[in-house]
């Protein structure tokens, strides 16, 4: 299995979560666009088998590692035996919680390496190791896209085709989360440097990836955001510029 090799270990939250969202790719690719693929490679009549997601964006079904322990944590065994006996969807939505479940065993294994560089202070261990989990929250579960649950979500947030309600609803996404309820604007962290969610400062969202950024880190003051229709975050930007 790929990424298993003792020689593959990812030392900083970045890659860790480059790893995550590799595989996340694969298994929602495996659950959706080529699931009729899937479906018949779970076979009943095999033996116990397991899903994986690559870190190259690609899937596999395939028996788990002979080896006790393994390298990496493994995911469910057995996703075949239920394929017949439970209707389709419920089967898929099933698959799809254990792939949560194991891609966050995969990045809690590597991000518990973190602290194995004796060089480095504790507290910047937990850091990264708070910061790999806030960018992995940022990003809807496999569960959820499976079931739509995912699409409803982003589609409850459209704004209203009004223009009036545009220019509102886009101040609010200058200003900070704040504006959504002080029990939610906890839960918001900054997308470039981790940190959480403060009402003293100047935040703005990015309208591509719906993420929240410190006016300093991503250098915009508040007078220049009220002048910004659509504000893209770097890393939206730059994906923009490599698309092009």
């Amino acid at each position: 299995m790929e990424g298993a090799s003792g020689l593959y270990n990812p030392r900083s939250a970045e890659e860790v979560f480059k790893d995550f969202r590799g595989r996340r790719a694969g298994l929602i690719k495996a659950l959706t666009t080529d699931v009729d693929k899937f479906y018949h490679q779970c076979d009943p009549e095999k033996e116990n088998l397991c899903l994986y997601g690559l870190p190259n964006e690609t899937w596999e079904v395939t028996l788990p590692a002979e080896e006790v322990p393994p390298e990496l944590p493994e995911p469910a065994l057995g996703i075949n035996f239920a394929r017949d006996g439970m209707d389709e969807k419920d089967w898929l939505a099933l698959v799809a919680v254990h792939s949560d479940a194991w891609l966050l065993a995969v990045a809690f294994y590597f991000g518990a390496r973190f602290g194995f560089d004796k060089k480095q202070v504790l507290d910047l261990e937990q850091h990264r190791r708070r910061r790999l989990f806030q960018m992995i929250n940022n990003l809807p579960t496999v569960f959820e896209i499976v079931t739509g649950a995912a699409k409803k979500q982003t589609e409850g947030k459209t704004p209203s085709t009004s223009s009036k309600s545009n220019k509102s609803s886009s101040k609010t996404r200058r200003r900070g989360p704040g504006g959504r309820g002080r029990r939610r604007a906890r839960e918001y962290s900054c997308g470039a440097c981790g940190s959480n969610y403060a009402n003293d400062e100047f935040w703005i969202c990015c309208d591509i990836c719906e993420r929240w950024f410190h006016g300093k880190c991503v250098k915009i003051t508040p007078a220049r955001a009220e002048h910004i229709k659509q504000y893209k975050c770097p890393a939206c930007s730059n994906k923009r510029s490599r698309v092009a």
